[in-house]
């Protein structure tokens, strides 16, 4: 029996190792046993309008009208989001509103509380 880690990616305990790095055959999540970073991808560090670095779980504030597609209606500035969580894409904020439900944001539009 192996003692390699399970992926810090799947947790999948089917990883083996490929000269220097260790392979999940699951997820194809690839990493160094000295770095634990990812060599496929880079950490993307998301920052707010205002320059601060955002964490998932953070509260955020909405810096200016947002016009919500596919609806007539407005995100005003003000609004307050709680327990963000960051995603890769365009629209990097995954978050439940009130009053407006789930959405997607754009962290240039808000600032960390």
């Amino acid at each position: 029996m192996s003692n390699l880690p399970n992926c810090p990616k799947c947790n999948s305990e089917y990883t083996y190792e490929d000269g220097s790095l260790l392979i999940c055959p699951e997820c194809a999540h690839e990493w160094t046993l000295e770095s634990g970073l990812d060599h496929t991808e880079s950490a993307k560090i998301v920052k707010d309008a205002n320059g601060n670095v955002l964490n998932d779980g953070d509260t955020v504030t909405v810096i200016k009208d947002l016009k919500v597609k596919g609806s007539s209606s407005v995100l005003k500035i003000g609004t307050k989001v709680k327990n963000i969580r960051l995603v890769d894409g365009d629209h990097d904020i995954d978050c439940k509103i009130d009053g407006f439900g789930a959405m997607k944001l754009k962290s240039e539009f808000v600032k960390k509380v």
